[in-house]
């Protein structure tokens, strides 16, 4: 089959959370399997990026911006013409659906809130291209420029998700979300994200020494986007309320993660006022290797957000065998249930969830091992059939 997978952001713009990993496993899967994928995503400074690189080389121009292909998967970048944070204007994409969507007998479209979807979705309805939409947890407008994004849905996502032949909910949470917000029932497909597995597992020590990280110290490790629906906040007044040491080892909170609307200053802030800034340590944005290493070297990971169709991350620390807490508003959550702590989103209940791993090695260790054992079940060769399998069944509708 040929696929076309349309998405704001993709590799090698990992700073942009979960989508572009998600976007990128599942591509090179369909591509194993020998379909014939492309994926259409907006320029975030490929030039930029590639420059003194060993991948400056894979990018060559193409009629429609940079064009590269990796594990089998195509990928196009559009010129960048103007952007609003993590929303871009690509004008060549309506060049590029005019030239070349005929092509393809089925489109994916990743996320909501941008420009290139709704295109995307308009032109597959005028030429009657079978069209998948996965909202990846941005269906209901929370936490930040709700304004906005109703005013989104009013001009683009009613019609656009109206016009699909399918909706993918990638957790029971958003499937209910979708039913109440009006999609029917018969459109929404339950397909679960996969675990991305290290090619291998860092030798503990190496994100500490690099880090300057005490070796002897307990550390909690918040990684993801420092956004508020991510409640990093939550975390910090948690983790204040903690002893300064636990079975004589010092405590240390580290947030790994690019900052999002002054969260990281809003956050040293409040380190500030909880006297605790010696023992938080803020490293920025980390990908590959080192990313690796951060949840090898970590005793805790804490993913307490408000609101999550997965959570890659947690996922991710429980692939490496580090025990996790995490909110019941998390996907993730109902594939660990009883490897990891799961927690009401309050700051009470982090409080004790934190305190009783760090004060009982035994059971961090016990939890570590079941997470590792849960996460190696859920890699992505399942979601892949999945979609493979669904989009041969629309391919031969149409």
């Amino acid at each position: 089959m040929r696929i076309l997978n349309v998405t704001e952001s993709y590799a090698p713009f990992y700073e942009f959370g979960g989508p572009p990993a998600k976007v990128q496993a599942l591509s090179r899967g369909l591509a194993k399997r020998g379909n014939e994928v492309t994926v259409l995503t907006a320029d975030w400074g490929v030039e930029e990026r590639g420059a003194g690189t060993p991948q400056a080389n894979s990018f060559q121009r193409s009629p429609f911006g940079w064009a590269t292909e990796d594990h089998g998967v195509k990928a196009i970048y559009l010129p960048t013409w103007l952007r609003y944070r993590a929303t871009s204007w690509n004008p060549a994409i309506d060049r590029f659906l005019r030239v070349r969507l005929s092509e393809f007998d089925v489109v994916h479209i990743f996320g909501l809130y941008d420009l290139l979807g709704p295109s995307a979705a308009k032109e597959c309805r005028r030429q009657n291209v079978p069209c998948v939409i996965e909202p990846i947890g941005m269906f209901v407008p929370i936490v930040r420029n709700v304004r906005l994004k109703r005013l989104y849905h009013y001009f683009y996502g009613r019609g656009m998700l109206a016009g699909a032949a399918r909706v993918i909910a990638t957790s029971e949470q958003e499937a209910r979300e979708l039913r109440e917000g009006g999609i029917p029932k018969e459109k929404i497909v339950l397909r679960r994200n996969g675990v991305i597995q290290p090619e291998r597992i860092p030798d503990r020590g190496l994100f500490r020494e690099t880090r300057n990280i005490p070796l002897d110290s307990l550390v909690i490790l918040f990684l993801g986007r420092l956004s508020e629906k991510k409640s990093p906040d939550l975390l910090l007044k948690a983790f204040s309320a903690l002893p300064s040491q636990i079975a004589g080892r010092n405590l240390r909170l580290v947030f790994a993660g690019p900052d999002e609307q002054g969260m990281e200053a809003k956050l040293k802030g409040m380190s500030d006022a909880l006297h605790v800034t010696e023992r938080v340590q803020f490293v920025g944005p980390i990908f590959g290797e080192e990313k690796w290493a951060a949840y090898r070297d970590a005793d805790v990971f804490v993913l307490p957000s408000q609101n999550e169709n997965f959570g890659n991350t947690a996922a991710e620390s429980a692939a490496v065998g580090t025990p996790v807490i995490v909110t019941e508003q998390c996907g993730i959550a109902s594939l660990l249930i009883e490897a990891a702590l799961i927690i009401p989103h309050q700051e009470t209940a982090l409080v004790q969830a934190m305190r009783t791993l760090l004060q009982d090695e035994t059971l961090r260790r016990r939890l570590g091992r079941q997470a590792a054992e849960k996460a190696s079940r859920i890699g992505w060769d399942e979601p892949v059939s999945e979609m493979e399998s669904l989009y041969r069944t629309l391919a031969e509708k149409r």
